[in-house]
């Protein structure tokens, strides 16, 4: 008998999943698992804030812009809406999902805690669907509007005209290399980008106010003509709210501010069970970011409504997409204006590597977890490859424009946001917090309304997570039927009682039969052991352990496993286990046990009745059906190795 043999891998396959331990087969019960991450020291609250600003704060880069071109002279009016909507609705919703996801999992983890089983499963691939729409359009919406400033810039366009695809698809690649190198958070870097961002805004803005100031002329053009529009100020209200949805991406940045926790330090005290540090720092930088883009988002919207002509918002207008830079060139000069287009080229580009981080972190948080990825997912750059290309087409899709683009990337902020909020409020609820229930459930019926709006008014978005969720959900499930007869239970622990009967048998030959659990009475065993026995022609002497899987939640993949043993109507020794899949759970007790007493066990089943396709079906997606084919399965694909591959037997 030899053991099977597997070619060495080649160099670019050692690369490619760099940092995948693969060692699930023919080692026992462990599965397979990506090396974890060191632990860090943590950063200052304010440090990590940059993180969060990379994204949350460089929208300002086209922010301005499309609420100019949605709201018009009404601009300013529907911004401070926005800004009422962020202070008094998103921050006490993302505030109070820092105090129930302290470790970065945002409200997915918390929904996913309220639904069990495969409608859990579901629901979340739905969210990780129009996650996936956030994060990706944040890659190629900051990649086509930094092309958008390098393009637009005096100096480069004559030679760049007409090359904003190209740039485009160039900064998504650049990105997608930087990270299948290797690309660490580096928060120093954050810090630099976003304090000189902001720097050069405010710069841009007091430059603007002395314009508004000296020529003085351009406020009471404006209000004159706001109020020939549209009347009186409630009118203007009533629009604003109308035209909201359109403005949601200035509310973009809370998810990835609840998802840099984990780099918060926090209190010296503090616990992983109890950060009470961390979360309060995290509150803190969670307002002073919401405070900060507020007061930008205002005086930014008034200046651009003012000082910039109508016609240049629109497309190929030299405002498009880039309304701060056109104030810091007309304002400040070409040279000043050439700085500003550089640092926001920058931290649009690291706002997308911020994104990319934040897929890579949320989807093999869930999808391996769930058996719905393939096994090189658990590396970074296989899955970087992917991101990578489904940038590359979107970008295509999209025509590179950033206008286009804002409708998707709107879609995945308010999905994820009234989440968040219905999350909050179910959790308030449960708190018996009464008023906190209303106040969030307000909250989430605005942002329920905000959202149905957008997907109405602009369906792109609403298409583009569609295709994202159903890409997800076909390849979640053929990933988990390929991986239907993995080995996938992560640990297995004896109870002193369940210790003693394996050592006990292995004396002599250790023999199991696996038993569903029905009446459990003397008779049960009994009949049991008596069948066995007739249909395996074993003699009278033979003794045997008896094995029953209680089966749990089916739709979770792995887990750890706890056998306890008890003796029933003072003869029968029986260890029971509670798992997500019976097969499962018996192939790794055989394989701990055999690890364990250096003997090969046996295991006796009895043929399942019915269609093996049923029984399959029954086993995918309930965890049980034709355990005895599917035990054998799981043990020939956990070790190769025949000889010291446990034995079943069927009668």
């Amino acid at each position: 008998m030899s053991t099977t043999e597997h070619p060495a891998p080649s160099r670019l396959r050692s690369w490619m999943l760099e940092g995948l331990s693969d060692m699930g087969k023919g080692q026992g019960v462990t599965g397979p698992h990506a090396t974890p991450e060191p632990p860090h020291r943590g950063q200052a609250w304010y440090r990590v804030m940059c993180l969060t600003g990379v994204d949350y704060f460089s929208t300002l880069g086209y922010q301005p812009g499309i609420a100019a071109l949605a709201a018009g002279l009404l601009s300013p009016v529907a911004t401070v809406v926005l800004v009422v909507v962020t202070l008094a609705g998103a921050l006490p919703v993302y505030r109070r999902v820092a105090e129930e996801s302290p470790h970065g999992e945002g409200s997915i983890a918390m929904l996913e805690r309220l639904l069990t089983f495969w409608k859990g499963k579901l629901f979340v691939l739905t969210l990780l669907g129009f996650a996936a729409t956030d994060f990706l359009i944040t890659i190629t919406l900051s990649a086509a509007d930094a092309s958008t400033h390098l393009v637009e810039n005096p100096h480069l366009t004559e030679a760049l005209h007409g090359q904003r695809m190209l740039i485009t698809l160039l900064l998504v690649a650049l990105l997608g290399a930087v990270f299948l190198k290797g690309f660490l958070e580096a928060i120093g870097v954050a810090v630099a980008l976003v304090a000189t961002y902001l720097a050069l805004n405010a710069v841009v803005v007091a430059a603007g106010f002395w314009h508004v100031v000296t020529a003085g002329h351009v406020v009471t053009d404006w209000s004159h003509a706001l109020t020939a529009e549209h009347g009186n100020v409630f009118a203007m209200v009533g629009v604003s709210l109308l035209v909201f949805p359109k403005l949601a991406l200035g509310l973009s940045g809370f998810e990835t501010g609840v998802a840099v926790m984990p780099h918060v330090k926090g209190d010296p005290g503090d616990t992983e069970e109890h950060p009470a540090g961390r979360i309060r720092d995290t509150k803190k930088l969670l307002t002073t970011a919401a405070l900060i883009m507020s007061v930008f988002l205002i005086v930014t919207s008034f200046l651009t409504t003012v000082l910039i002509p109508e016609k240049e918002f629109e497309s190929g207008g030299q405002a498009n997409g880039r309304a701060l830079a056109y104030l810091a060139h007309e304002y400040l000069g070409n040279t000043f204006g050439t700085v500003y287009d550089v640092s926001t080229i920058a931290i649009l580009w690291f706002a997308g590597a911020s994104a990319m981080a934040g897929l890579l972190n949320l989807m093999p948080r869930y999808l391996p977890r769930y058996g719905m990825a393939p096994h090189w997912a658990r590396a970074v750059r296989p899955m970087v490859l992917v991101f990578t290309l489904i940038a590359f087409l979107v970008t295509w899709v999209f025509d590179a424009d950033v206008d286009a683009q804002g409708g998707a990337y709107a879609t995945g902020v308010l999905v994820l946001m009234s989440s968040a909020a219905i999350a909050v409020t179910i959790a308030a609820r449960r708190a018996g917090q009464r008023g906190w229930t209303v106040t969030f459930g307000v909250v989430s019926a605005v942002l329920l309304y905000v959202t149905v709006v957008n997907v109405i008014e602009r369906p792109d978005g609403v298409k583009i997570g569609a295709c994202f969720i159903a890409g997800i959900i076909a390849v979640s499930l053929l990933s988990r039927l390929a991986r239907a007869f993995e080995l996938r239970v992560t640990d297995v622990t004896l109870d002193p009682l369940a210790e003693r009967f394996v050592r006990d048998a292995a004396s002599r030959k250790l023999r199991f039969i696996a038993n569903e659990p029905d009446r459990r009475d003397l008779a049960e065993y009994r009949d049991k052991i008596e069948q066995i026995r007739e249909d395996n022609d074993l003699p009278a002497r033979e003794d045997f352990v008896f094995a029953e899987v209680t089966v749990t939640d089916p739709s979770e993949f792995e887990g750890r496993l706890v056998v306890r043993g008890e003796v029933l109507h003072g003869r029968y020794r029986v260890l029971t286990l509670e798992s997500s899949s019976i097969p499962n759970a018996l192939a790794a007790l055989l394989l701990h046990v055999r690890d364990t007493t250096g003997c090969t066990p046996h295991i006796y089943f009895e043929w399942t009745e019915g269609s093996p396709f049923a029984n399959f079906l029954r086993f995918f997606l309930f965890g049980q059906g034709e355990v005895a084919p599917v035990t054998r399965e799981v043990l020939r694909e956990a070790e190769p190795d025949r000889a010291r591959r446990p034995r079943v037997h069927t009668g």
